[in-house]
């Protein structure tokens, strides 16, 4: 069952609000989980999809949670976005359709990827099994 706007207005905080269903962005250094180093899995803050490990998080020095790939490849969906005068390619939940953040091509090796997802799209879930799904 889809959730309305206003299902997710109840159940979200303001900025988890504005970042996944309006595709604002926190600012940086501010998010919960930019700074954020134990082991687990990362969620969708709006339908509990795990995104990402923190195995392929790294410190990207941006300001925002980075990783360098997402949990399995159905995870994410990606979208071109020229908002702001750029091009960029906007990372979105697959299951959900939240804004996450972006994916750019400057993150380390082994994919040279760098996913920069906002703090407020995120839940963590600590000792959380730390293999992807498609290495199961």
């Amino acid at each position: 069952m889809k959730k309305t706007n206003q299902d997710y207005k109840q159940v979200l905080s303001d900025i988890e609000y504005r970042v996944t269903r309006e595709a604002a962005t926190e600012r940086p250094f501010t998010g919960k989980y930019w700074d954020h180093w134990d082991k687990g899995r990362y969620r969708c803050v709006c339908c509990d999809t795990p995104l990402f490990l923190s195995d392929t998080k790294f410190d990207a020095g941006c300001g925002w949670p980075s990783y360098n790939a997402p949990l399995n490849s159905s995870a994410i969906i990606e979208h071109q976005d020229t908002t702001h005068g750029m091009l960029r390619t906007e990372v979105r939940c697959s299951n959900c359709d939240a804004h996450l953040g972006h994916v750019f091509e400057d993150g380390p090796q082994p994919t040279g990827l760098r996913y920069c997802i906002n703090s407020a799209s995120l839940q963590f879930e600590p000792n959380a099994n730390t293999k992807s799904i498609e290495d199961q």
